[in-house]
């Protein structure tokens, strides 16, 4: 099989960490949403919890995941969804780029404002409410628009090769240093 798109993803969840016992019990949080996008359809989708076979098959494809904050949250929530090791298949965390440069770290909305000029629409919160009111349109804008952001950030640093970092307690910005190289190969080890 060979592997051929790039998704850029983020996940919403039903409920949050206080609703499971606390951050050490990660993988007991539900997924409410995942919105994605396929550099190779060039669109945009967003699946529902019952949906999630589809994106199944867009992950088995896939030789790269695309996120933001995406290998500490994301992809532990999402695990028990799949009969798959979706940690196998090659992913590149932003936050992580950044924080290894950085030496801490930065929210998604502080890194969109300073590189792309857009923000966050909400907070993670919000979209839980969202999904408890049961205004799931208005949730999966919210996570698409997350993706599109993240996208975004990506584009850029696979153009330029640098992000603009906001100075804590300043309104004076700092360039780093964050690149991605295509791979020659991307086999996904252990996948299936």
């Amino acid at each position: 099989m060979k592997f051929v798109d790039k998704l850029v993803f983020d996940i919403e969840t039903k409920n949050s960490f206080d609703d499971v016992g606390g951050r050490e019990n990660l993988k007991k949080l539900e997924v409410s949403v995942v919105g994605v996008y396929s550099y190779d359809k060039d669109e945009y989708a967003c699946f529902e919890e019952h949906e999630l076979p589809k994106l199944a098959e867009m992950l088995r494809n896939t030789r790269l995941l695309i996120g933001f904050a995406s290998k500490r949250f994301d992809v532990p929530v999402l695990e028990k969804y799949f009969n798959f090791n979706i940690a196998a298949i090659p992913h590149y965390d932003i936050l992580e780029e950044v924080e290894a440069k950085l030496g801490r770290r930065i929210g998604l909305g502080i890194l969109a404002e300073a590189n792309i000029g857009a923000g966050k629409s909400g907070h993670g919160i919000e979209a839980i409410e969202l999904y408890r009111r049961g205004e799931i349109e208005k949730l999966k804008t919210y996570c698409v628009n997350d993706v599109k952001i993240t996208k975004e950030i990506f584009d850029l640093i696979c153009a330029k090769g640098e992000l603009w970092i906001p100075q804590r307690n300043s309104s004076q910005m700092r360039k780093i240093e964050v690149t991605y190289k295509e791979p020659e190969e991307s086999p996904q080890g252990q996948l299936f």
